[in-house]
């Protein structure tokens, strides 16, 4: 049966994209595109992409199609997935193409033209049966919320380009919120507090590497939770010359901290909007947190100081979209929250 008809689940991400196949995970790639300046041709995608992004080589460049959970470049976006589905069948076109049948993980932001362009990729990559979830629905079917029952259950998604807070009951979003507040903000942070406070010039990847290694929410944690002080080395704004400094956990929270603050100013707004009977279910479930940003460190802590709700940071967070995404692959003929 596979030899006629394979399906895949992908979660089209800001920052990455993943894909589900047969059970597990069989491409895991950032969400980036380097083409040749001169004839346009695709010359790497994914890591490879990744790795060409930062060196300025003036014969290529990179696109994230994505920025801020919306289409940015069309071209590229119907080029980046129709590439990754064919890398995730076995990177080569074949002349008998199997039955493809896809679901996608799309931002809650995307418009009908954005559809379009989904669309497009993948029937050129040989979808014959494409369905569309919106990220925070499948992020809640991800962390193993029952999204179908008449109960109100609330997910924050604090991704890459784009933080989905979204109130969910009976197979449909009641209250949502996107916004472009995320990752990509909270590394833009660390770089410019690394310029202002200690005169040091650093690329995003090495922000990323910050974040990722020290990343907190919090200025007080726990001595035996403390990170070990991160090792900057980049170059002196004002001289030139190199420049090193040794950045702690504490000094990341109070840089990402006014950014931490939108966020949870908007999951306040999206609760005082919620019906007063899914308030309290939510008040009896928690909230759950997902997406690359509940990995900081004390997010679920400061996040239920503030909010006077539990929070609870999902199982590999960064996982949830692609699993709610099989799952729904799997329930396609009958979930009611598939777009087609």
């Amino acid at each position: 049966m596979a030899l006629f008809k394979q399906e895949l689940a992908i979660d089209l991400g800001t920052a990455n994209t993943v894909i589900w196949k047969d059970g597990k995970i069989v491409l895991d790639e950032p969400s980036i595109i380097a083409f040749e300046a001169v004839t346009m041709n695709k010359v790497a995608i994914g890591r490879p992409a990744q790795m060409i992004e930062e060196h300025n080589n003036p014969r290529i460049f990179t696109i994230r199609p994505l920025m801020n959970g919306v289409i940015a470049d069309y071209d590229a976006a119907e080029k980046m997935p129709e590439s990754f589905i064919i890398n995730a069948l076995g990177g080569k076109r074949r002349l008998f193409h199997p039955a493809l049948k896809i679901v996608i993980g799309i931002p809650g932001g995307s418009t009908p033209v954005d559809m379009r362009s989904i669309r497009d990729s993948s029937a050129h990559a040989g979808a014959h049966d494409l369905f569309m979830i919106y990220e925070p629905m499948a992020s809640a079917i991800g962390v193993g919320i029952d999204v179908l029952q008449p109960n109100g259950n609330m997910i924050v998604d604090i991704g890459g380009g784009t933080t989905e807070i979204a109130v969910i009951s009976l197979g449909g979003i009641v209250e949502s919120s996107s916004i472009h507040i995320a990752g990509n903000e909270l590394t833009t942070d660390i770089v410019d507090y690394l310029a202002q406070q200690y005169n040091i010039n650093i690329g995003r990847t090495t922000a990323e590497q910050i974040k990722c290694n020290i990343g907190s929410v919090l200025t007080k944690l726990p001595a035996e939770e403390e990170p070990t002080p991160f090792n900057v080395v980049g170059k002196n704004l004002v001289t030139a010359h190199p420049a090193e400094a040794a950045i702690t956990y504490d000094e990341i929270s109070r840089c990402i901290d006014k950014t931490i603050t939108k966020i949870e100013s908007e999951i306040h707004k999206v609760l005082q909007r919620t019906p007063p009977e899914l308030y309290s279910n939510i008040v009896q479930n928690d909230i759950w947190l997902a997406g690359g940003g509940s990995l900081l460190r004390g997010i679920a802590q400061r996040f239920s100081e503030k909010v006077n709700i539990q929070f609870r940071v999902a199982e590999d967070p960064l996982k949830a979209v692609v699993r709610g995404t099989a799952k729904a692959l799997c329930e396609s003929e009958t979930a009611p929250y598939l777009m087609r």
